[in-house]
């Protein structure tokens, strides 16, 4: 079972209604000068622009939001301020070589690249831009990140979210409540397409 395998059957069957075309991804590779992972490509395919666990946001070429659009935007945006702060911003970003490629962000504040350190787009490693403070290396395709993005908020803290002050008020029905409107705790895998 591959890791794409395993996120579908996490996040349930796809409700994308229309039907993927090679063709959808050929403006973005151009613009990118290079194939994208396949694994990303069916992956966006099958599910389409959305947000999963209601926190990983990810775009496709023919989404509402279309994901060249959001490269451009993204690309600019890094390219500038890796101009004013060199040293802060150390990997180079599209269309520079070997620059890093957006593919989408997450509520929390965090962009998230392709890096294209190989030749085969299927061996790029997924790269997480934390706050502009720091990267983070992600050794395997993009489903596999995802997958383990998921599991990650699978697996928190009952009470994550929450500091020691407000458990130290919180009645156990209102620590319920809050879990039960997902605003603390673990979260449910799911998919929404936006």
């Amino acid at each position: 079972m591959t890791a794409l395998d395993d996120l579908v059957r996490l996040l349930g069957p796809s409700t994308v209604a229309r039907t993927p075309s090679p063709d959808d991804w050929t403006e973005t590779e151009a613009y990118v000068a290079s194939p994208l992972p396949t694994d990303f490509k069916t992956f966006l395919d099958t599910y389409g622009t959305g947000v999963i666990c209601d926190e990983l946001v990810i775009f496709h070429p023919r989404g509402d939001s279309p994901l060249l659009a959001r490269m451009r935007q993204v690309h600019e945006r890094r390219a500038e301020a890796r101009r004013r702060a060199p040293d802060l911003h150390t990997f180079p970003v599209h269309p520079e070589p070997g620059g890093l490629i957006s593919w989408g962000y997450d509520h929390s504040g965090n962009e998230h690249f392709f890096w294209p350190c190989d030749p085969d787009p299927d061996r790029w490693k997924v790269v997480t831009d934390s706050h502009g403070l720091e990267l983070e290396v992600f050794e395997g395709p993009f489903t596999a990140f995802v997958l383990d993005y998921v599991e990650q908020l699978r697996n928190l803290d009952p009470h994550h979210g929450l500091g020691p002050d407000e458990l130290e008020f919180l009645e156990p029905e209102d620590l319920a409540e809050l879990a039960e409107r997902g605003e603390i705790g673990p979260v449910e895998p799911s998919f929404k397409p936006i």
